[in-house]
C-alpha cells in the first residue's frame, strides 16, 4: 500500500507518493486545484499501486474541493494536523521547504504513526453549514469588540463620566447603546461626535446580527444533534463548536481518537517512581475549550460533578488535573452523543442529571491514550 501526501493551494496542489513499509518515495507530481487536475491526480494515484490512502493536510478552505472529489470517486482519505506534517519536516535529512517538501513530509508523518491514528475525512454538509455560521458570528464578535474600543476612546473625550460608568460587555444590550445614544445627540455635531454616533450604529447592526446568527445555530443544532442542548454546561453556541469542529464523529474510529482531536487526552510525564500526566496542548483548541466550559459549567453547579472531582483530588490529584479527568470523560460522553446513533437512543427525563451521574458514578481511569 501507498500513501499520498497532498500540500494544498488555490492554484495548485503538490502531490507525493511513498511506500507504507518503508517510506520509500514511489512518486511525485503538481496538479492544478480544479476537476481536471483532480481526475489526474487519481488516475495517476491509481497507476502506482491497487492500495491506497490520501493525506490531506487539513486546511478546509484550500482543501476541501479535493477532499470532496477523492471521497467521491471512491478513495480512502485520512486528515493531518499541520503540527504533524511540521513536526515530520523537521525530522527529514535534507533542509529547506517546498510544496514537494511538504507533501512528502505529510505522507511521512502518517507512515511513521500509522494511518490508523489519523481520522477519516468525513464530508458533513450540514456541520459545515453550522461551522461557517458559527465561525461568521464570532468575526462579528471580534469586529464588535473592536468598534466598542474605539468607541470608549471617543467618550473618554467627550463623555469621561458616562464611560467609566460602562462596564465590560455593556454595549451587548440594546439599553445601553440607546442610552450613549441619546446623550451623544446632545452634543454639538462636530466631527468626533459625528464618528461616535456612526460607530454607535454600527454597533445596532452588529448586535441584531450577532443575535439573529445565535437563533439561527440554535435551530441548526436543534435539528441536526438536538441531545446536546439537554446537556449540563452546553448551550447552542458550545454544541455548535463540537459540531462543527468534530466535523461527523463518524471520523473518529474511538472515543480515544475523539479525545486526542480535542487535546483531551493526558500525556504521561512519569520519571523513576513517580505517574503523573500532564496538559495536552495539541488537538483542536476550539474543540478542547467547548470541553472546558462544560467542564467549568457542570463543576459549579452541579454536585455530582463537584463529589467527582473532589474524589479525584482526595486521590492526590491537583485540581487541574482532576478537571482534565472531567474532560476526558466529556470527551468520552460527547464522541458517542455527537455519532448518529445517538439520536435513535431513548432521551431520559433529565439529560443533564443522568450525565453527571454517570461522572460521579465511579472511579474514571486517568490514562486513556490513543
Amino acid at each position: 500500500m501507498i500513501v499520498i501526501g497532498v500540500d494544498t493551494h488555490k492554484g495548485s496542489h503538490a502531490l507525493a507518493a511513498v511506500d507504507e513499509g518503508t517510506g520509500r518515495v514511489r512518486g511525485q507530481r503538481e496538479i492544478g486545484a480544479d476537476e481536471p487536475g483532480h481526475l489526474a491526480a487519481v488516475r495517476w494515484a491509481r497507476g502506482l499501486d491497487e492500495e491506497r490512502v490520501w493525506a490531506i493536510e487539513d486546511c478546509r478552505h484550500v482543501s476541501r474541493r479535493f477532499e470532496q472529489g477523492l471521497l467521491a470517486a471512491g478513495e480512502r482519505v485520512v486528515r493531518v494536523a499541520p503540527h504533524r506534517m511540521g513536526a515530520s519536516r523537521r525530522g527529514e535529512r535534507e533542509p529547506g521547504k517546498s510544496d514537494e517538501i511538504d507533501a512528502l513530509a505529510i505522507a511521512r508523518a502518517v507512515v511513521k504513526d500509522g494511518v490508523e491514528r489519523f481520522p477519516a475525512a468525513f464530508l458533513d454538509e450540514r456541520a459545515m453549514e453550522i461551522r461557517l455560521l458559527l465561525d461568521h458570528r464570532g468575526d462579528l464578535v471580534a469586529e464588535r469588540t473592536r468598534t466598542v474600543n474605539r468607541l470608549r476612546w471617543h467618550l473618554l473625550e467627550l463623555c469621561p463620566e458616562l464611560e467609566r460608568s460602562l462596564k465590560p460587555g455593556a454595549f451587548n444590550q440594546a439599553r445601553v447603546v440607546d442610552r450613549v445614544d441619546r446623550r451623544l445627540r446632545k452634543l454639538p455635531a462636530d466631527a468626533r461626535v459625528r464618528v461616535a454616533r456612526e460607530q454607535v450604529a454600527h454597533l445596532r447592526r452588529l448586535n441584531r446580527r450577532i443575535e439573529q446568527l445565535k437563533r439561527e445555530l440554535h435551530e441548526l443544532v436543534r435539528a441536526h444533534r438536538p441531545q446536546l442542548l439537554a446537556e449540563t454546561g452546553c448551550g447552542p453556541l458550545v454544541a455548535a463548536i463540537l459540531i462543527g469542529r468534530t466535523a461527523g464523529a463518524e471520523r473518529f474510529q474511538t472515543d480515544a481518537s475523539f479525545a486526542r482531536q480535542s487535546g483531551t487526552a493526558p500525556i504521561p510525564c512519569s520519571s523513576g517512581q513517580r505517574t503523573q500526566h500532564r496538559l495536552n496542548r495539541g488537538g483542536d483548541r476550539q474543540l478542547n475549550h467547548a470541553l472546558h466550559i462544560i467542564a467549568i459549567t457542570r463543576a459549579r453547579h452541579d454536585p455530582d460533578t463537584r463529589a467527582y472531582l473532589a474524589r479525584k483530588e482526595a486521590e492526590g490529584k491537583t485540581k487541574k488535573g482532576a478537571l482534565r479527568c472531567l474532560k476526558r470523560h466529556l470527551a468520552r460522553r460527547f464522541h458517542r452523543l455527537l455519532s448518529p446513533s445517538a439520536q435513535a437512543r431513548p432521551k431520559p427525563h433529565d439529560a443533564g442529571r443522568a450525565d453527571t451521574t454517570t461522572v460521579g458514578a465511579a472511579p474514571m481511569p486517568m490514562v486513556c491514550l490513543t
